[in-house]
Order: structure tokens, then sequence, then C-alpha cells
């Protein structure tokens, strides 16, 4: 099973601020093409900056820093890294919330392109099909490795699970901190930043309140 059917190979995608905007020829070029161009972008940006290329501990950063962001920070961008889903009969008529919490979030700030740290919480109540936990994992990391806003990727989650489980019944937390707040700017260390998107049942305040409850946030969030 596919997810988000605007992500799909064909390059056409939504533009909204729930897709993330990128140009309908994003797979024009393939990796390798990209990471030519990138290495000589690079190698401008650092020259210009009055680094010496030369240097033995600089002269491979162009290169490295072109392979990180196609093939790492940023494959969430090429549609055929898109996760495989497969789901099943839910045989075991399991009918309450599943929860996988703590999922690590790696991303990267689309205003700065710094880091963006955190976990990501995911939920889902079952109707009739299941997937594999890793499977939600693998969702979270491929919608985070992209240039992201925090609001856009947390609703992009649950819009995946949705497809791929064919329920509306699904939640998503993420809590992050962004280095664009830490390293610059204002420079707050402790900050982190939550936004949450409950769908279906979720907007029940008790199954809300259940779903924070397992996360040990119920005091914490306002219904």
């Amino acid at each position: 099973m596919s997810i988000n059917k605007s992500e799909q190979k064909t390059g056409k995608h939504l533009f909204s601020t729930i897709n993330t905007p990128v140009r309908p020829d994003i797979t024009a070029l393939p990796d390798e093409k990209k990471m030519q161009l990138i290495e000589q972008k690079m190698f401008d940006i650092l020259d210009i900056l009055g680094l010496d290329l030369t240097d033995d501990s600089l002269r491979g950063t162009p290169r490295r820093v072109a392979k990180m962001f196609v093939k790492e920070i940023f494959k969430g961008l090429n549609p055929e890294n898109l996760p495989k889903l497969s789901s099943f009969e839910n045989k075991y008529k399991y009918g309450q919330m599943l929860v996988e919490r703590d999922i690590s979030v790696f991303s990267t700030c689309e205003h700065h392109l710094l880091p963006i740290i955190g976990k990501a919480h995911v939920a889902y109540i079952s109707s009739g099909t299941v997937i594999g936990l890793s499977k939600i994992n693998r969702i979270v990391d491929y919608f985070a490795r992209r240039p992201q806003v925090q609001e856009r990727l947390t609703v992009q989650i649950v819009k995946a699970m949705q497809e791929a489980l064919n329920t509306q019944d699904v939640a998503c937390i993420v809590d992050a901190k962004h280095m664009c707040l830490v390293s610059r700017g204002i420079k707050d260390i402790t900050s982190s930043t939550l936004t949450a998107e409950y769908a279906g049942k979720f907007k029940d305040p008790s199954v809300k309140k259940e779903f924070l409850h397992y996360l040990g946030l119920e005091t914490k969030f306002i219904f």
C-alpha cells in the first residue's frame, strides 16, 4: 500500500499547506547529478566565505555536504524513498488505540536549514487493518527528512497514516527543539515546540485524554 497520493513517483505533488512545496520536476535529475551540482555550489559558498578548500580537512567537504543533502537529511524529497507499506487484517480484533511513542525525529527547518530534533508520538484505532510497528517509524522519518515546518510535518504524518490504514482515527504529537532558536536569533536552549493533530475519534475529549495519559501529557494540554 502506498501513502499520500500526492507523493507518488510521478512527481505530481499537490501544492498546499499540507504538502511540501516542491516543483513538479523534482524527479527530473538523478541523485548523482544533483550531488554534482550541489557539490559545485557548496564549493562556491565555502570559497566565498574565505575558506582554504585545498586544506586536507576541507577538500572533501563540498562532496560530503552534497551527499548528505541528497542521500540523508533531504532524502524524503525523493518519492522513490517513500516507504513501501503493507497492511494486514486485524485478526486479533484489537479495537483499542495503538500508540507508538518516542519516535526519533531528525528534520531540517526550511527557513534556516538548521536541524529540528525531537520525538513523535503516533496513535491509531484500527478500522479492520493494521501495519507493522516499524512502518510507523518509517512514515515519520520519510516526512521528516526534508526541509520542514513542524506543523506541516505533524499533519503529513497523520494524513499518511490515515491512507495507509484506511481509517480517520489517527493522532500525532511532535515535541522538538529547533536549532534556529538555539544557535541563532533568540538563542533559547531550554524551550521546545509541541504540535498536535487529532483526527476521527481522537477529537473526542475522552479518547484524546486517554492518548495524552499514555504519554504523560494529560495535565499539559487544554481540551
